[in-house]
């Protein structure tokens, strides 16, 4: 019997991987075998990727949901998949694609077919990527021209403010005196009232 290990990846912390374990989980993979990396697919430098790769021998075989979820560098993909295929020795399995299976057909033509598909298949996880990028610079240069502000809304400190930043500023009264008066937290009020410190 062959030892199942299942890999995972989402981009951010934020990010909710039960899709991937349960898909994982169904091909009777056991939980301690599931190794999960919560950050970009941009390369393998990868903490929890790392350790699964020095479990992989000939006697074991990895599965992923999809092709990006084990990376989304075309290059680092087609080479991590030869270190794991060949010198591991170890079988992948990509399940949402039935022909990138290394168990099945381990003749010549089976292998040319998983590799082709491969390849095919990391070009365009990479050319989307770029794509998306390139949208997403296109999309800002046009909101900056249409006079798009970015980040937060500049803050309009009121008459309390500065009366406090003076006193503040004349050792009337303490830093934290100052900005409990405005309700705003110390270090807020510190970084305002120096802005403004020529006006008060």
């Amino acid at each position: 019997m062959k030892t199942l290990y299942g890999y995972m990846r989402v981009s951010t912390k934020e990010q909710n991987e039960d899709r991937q374990r349960i898909r994982l989980l169904a091909e009777n993979i056991e939980e301690g075998n599931l190794f999960l990396d919560k950050q970009s697919g941009k390369d393998f430098k990868r903490e929890n990727y790392q350790k699964l790769l020095a479990l992989l021998d000939s006697n074991s075989v990895l599965f992923v949901t999809s092709i990006d979820r084990l990376g989304r560098n075309y290059s680092e993909i087609i080479r991590q998949w030869k270190i794991i295929t060949q010198e591991k020795m170890a079988d992948i399995v990509v399940l949402d694609m039935p022909l990138l299976d290394t168990r099945k057909h381990k003749d010549l033509l089976g292998t040319l077919i998983s590799d082709l598909v491969l390849s095919l298949l990391s070009y365009v996880a990479e050319t989307e990527r770029t794509f998306i990028r390139e949208r997403q610079r296109e999309g800002i240069a046009a909101a900056h021209k249409r006079g798009v502000k970015f980040g937060r809304p500049k803050v309009e400190l009121s008459e309390i403010f500065y009366i406090n930043a003076r006193r503040w500023k004349n050792r009337e009264i303490s830093l934290v005196e100052a900005a409990k008066n405005c309700g705003m937290a110390k270090s807020t009020f510190w970084d305002k009232a120096r802005e403004v410190s020529e006006n008060v």
